[in-house]
């Protein structure tokens, strides 16, 4: 079977919670879960030289990922966030500036894998700086024609605007948000929200989008693309927190729309891997490979 290579692409850094640190960023978390699920999951970031980013590559390598496109910077730390985690396992993040992966540089090593990449997945809280933004940019300019773009909204404290979200958008096939997101990103590129469907028609005509996923924590999740659209009640489970959870049901999707399966398909797998994850402490369990048997052969 062919395996894919898919990249995350963005921001890389320890989340500090009250217990302790966990490796996070959704790129990293993205590509653990991709990995897991056979495909090659390679994470592009930058972390700094210090006691940090080298605990941050040991750690992506003990987790089975290519740390090639690890970057290392002379200047800026390696990024980290404080994490508060409420009574239901809703987190709250305070996000240091300016770090590593506020530094990218379009390196040859970065043009190689946007030649080879299959499908990328970015967001919008590592363009925060210009220059990590012009390079990511450069990065979608680059990848081949058929490789599948992937924006992941991600509005976190004050780290995005209009112009960052709309430039995004057009630059992706799939465009994957919360139900919290969704109305904030249309009425900040002035379409008044109305409802869940109605929003995600117009993004997908204005952009020229093929697919966009919404997803609303215990209440499952939303696909609508040009030709049809798919509501999944999500898995009730036992939440131990929702880190890492958005984007291990990105990973799920990703690797079904790479195998053209339906967006049935695509929806019970997402939300069987989002839910796995919300089950566990922290964004990268363990593998279970009687369950990720379970997403990667889901059908409608």
């Amino acid at each position: 079977m062919k395996k894919f290579a898919t990249v995350g692409l963005g921001e890389l850094l320890w989340d500090i919670f009250p217990e302790g640190r966990q490796l996070g960023g959704a790129p990293a978390n993205f590509a653990y879960m991709t990995s897991l699920l056979g495909d090659e999951g390679i994470v592009a970031s930058r972390v700094g030289s210090d006691d940090l980013g080298e605990a941050a590559k040991r750690q992506l390598e003990r987790l089975g990922l290519n740390t090639s496109c690890i970057q290392l910077d002379a200047t800026f730390r390696t990024g980290v966030v404080q994490v508060e985690v409420d009574a239901k396992g809703q987190a709250t993040f305070q996000i240091a500036e300016p770090v590593a992966w506020d530094a990218f540089e379009w390196t040859p090593a970065w043009q190689a894998l946007a030649q080879k990449a299959d499908a990328v997945c970015f967001g919008s809280l590592a363009q925060r700086s210009p220059r990590s933004r012009q390079t990511i940019f450069s990065f979608l300019k680059t990848i081949r024609l058929e490789t599948t773009r992937v924006f992941d909204v991600n509005l976190r404290q004050s780290f995005y605007s209009a112009q960052i979200l709309a430039d995004s958008a057009k630059h992706a096939d799939i465009i994957k948000l919360n139900h919290d997101e969704l109305p904030t990103l249309v009425e900040l590129l002035g379409f008044p929200f109305h409802d869940e469907v109605s929003a995600a028609q117009w993004l997908l005509d204005t952009f020229r989008t093929k697919l966009v996923c919404i997803t609303r924590g215990a209440r499952g999740s939303l696909l609508v693309s040009e030709y049809a659209k798919d509501e999944h009640p999500g898995i009730r489970v036992q939440v131990a927190d929702t880190v890492g959870s958005g984007d291990a049901f990105t990973a799920a999707l990703v690797y079904h729309y790479l195998r053209r399966d339906s967006l049935a398909t695509m929806n019970e797998a997402a939300n069987r891997m989002g839910s796995w994850v919300a089950s566990q402490t922290g964004a990268t369990p363990a593998p279970d490979e009687a369950r990720l048997e379970s997403i990667r052969s889901a059908s409608e």
